[in-house]
């Protein structure tokens, strides 16, 4: 509920100002960074966000990012996540931008097998609440405007993500790491 009532606001402020939608979609693994670049099976990711913009120059841009999320990993967990980052682009002449991101956010995982107790003797079947973690995350990327020379073109996006989630299972595992590498754009509504 408290996300509607961001994007309230945002929504209408987007229409005034121009304002950038970012749309990922990507694969997740519980793995341990830049061990492997893709995974397999494919675990999907799918994320929607915009950015706020701190400083802009010719060759240099600061910003701020909002996201929503959801992470689909078919043998372990189903969730979703809000996130903001700090990120950093340099701008290239000719429409590259190589990105740094910093970030941190909420995750609200679910188990995606049965969930049973143990109660008077057998199993039962139990309801999953889910847990909520803490999600910090580092990214590196790129993106390719499709008019080298305006900041607002649309961008395509490519973006290594490297996130823990925690705690984990205390006691037991304190964190937990994940990746996600993903592809996806930015477009501008006016």
């Amino acid at each position: 509920m408290g996300c509607l009532f961001l994007a309230i606001p945002m929504a209408c402020f987007c229409q005034k100002k121009g304002f950038p939608i970012r749309i990922l979609a990507g694969n997740e693994a519980t793995a341990i960074p830049l061990k492997e670049l893709w995974t397999s099976p494919s675990h999907l990711t799918v994320q929607l966000g915009s950015e706020f913009s701190h400083n802009s120059h010719k060759s240099h841009y600061l910003y701020q990012t909002i996201n929503v999320g959801y992470i689909l990993h078919e043998q372990l967990f189903q969730g979703g996540y809000i996130n903001s980052e700090i990120g950093y682009d340099y701008r290239l002449g000719f429409g590259l931008n190589l990105k740094g991101l910093i970030g941190l956010g909420y995750l609200h995982t679910f188990s995606t097998e049965e969930e049973y107790i143990f109660k008077e003797g057998k199993y039962e079947s139990a309801t999953d609440s889910g847990n909520s973690r803490m999600m910090p995350s580092l990214a590196a990327g790129m993106g390719f405007r499709t008019n080298a020379n305006n900041p607002k073109s649309p961008e395509i996006l490519i973006l290594y993500k490297a996130w823990v989630e925690l705690p984990y299972s205390p006691g037991f595992i304190s964190i937990m790491s994940h990746t996600d590498i993903s592809l996806g754009i930015k477009f501008f509504i006016h």
